[in-house]
């Protein structure tokens, strides 16, 4: 079976604020080195710099519509550059966006050599986006966000349809929502997507290296 892509978002949690999310890095990054999985890192927004260098793929949690300009408290894609960010996530069910603003970020993603994620909530939602042609599309049920029951066992047609609902080969499909073991990745893989987006299954992991360790160890 293949490798996963895990994307491990931060949030706005605690315990990936300041030292902390650093830590959390470090020890995503010292996973990755172990195991060879390729593992995403998404911090806030203010403390993306403090993470540039760490030797892991620092993602944005969230990324504006907008050129360079007069845009105070939006998040300019320059900016991120700048921060060593390689990426963003797109349209979170935490923060939602409308088609034509998606649309925008995805555009400013591929003009500026950042790889897009854009989350959906539906199947119906990951047709729509994917036409948008992101590097990736995320499947996560709002209502399974931080529940712990993956989307991959609750409601494995969703996950299964929406890979299937992807029609070009170049746009990758994740699995969100409720990931928190090795069994969650390996069924998500399983129905056909690259990898999983996940947060509090390891933010708030009592060991969180050791939760990454057991989310990557599957056979």
């Amino acid at each position: 079976m293949q490798k996963p892509i895990i994307i491990l978002n931060y949030k706005t949690y605690l315990e990936s604020t300041g030292d902390r999310g650093r830590e959390l890095t470090w020890a995503a990054r010292d996973v990755m080195q172990e195991t060879g999985v390729r593992i995403i890192v998404c911090p806030q927004t203010p403390e993306l710099f403090h993470h540039k260098g760490y030797g892991i793929e620092v993602f944005s949690q969230h990324i504006d519509p907008i050129e360079p300009g007069s845009h105070t408290g939006h998040v300019l894609a320059q900016a991120l550059l700048h921060c060593g960010v390689t990426g963003s996530l797109i349209n979170h069910s935490e923060d939602r966006m409308p088609l034509p603003d998606i649309k925008k970020c995805v555009e400013i993603c591929r003009k500026n050599g950042l790889t897009s994620v854009v989350c959906a909530e539906s199947i119906e939602k990951v047709r729509e986006v994917s036409q948008l042609k992101p590097d990736f599309v995320a499947i996560e049920p709002p209502e399974l966000i931080g529940s712990g029951i993956p989307v991959s066992k609750a409601d494995p047609d969703i996950v299964r349809d929406s890979v299937k609902a992807v029609t070009d080969p170049e746009v990758k499909v994740l699995c969100g929502a409720g990931i928190s073991k090795g069994e969650d990745v390996k069924a998500a893989l399983e129905l056909g997507t690259v990898g999983v987006l996940l947060a509090s299954g390891v933010v708030k992991a009592k060991d969180p290296k050791a939760a990454l360790r057991e989310l990557v160890a599957f056979k």
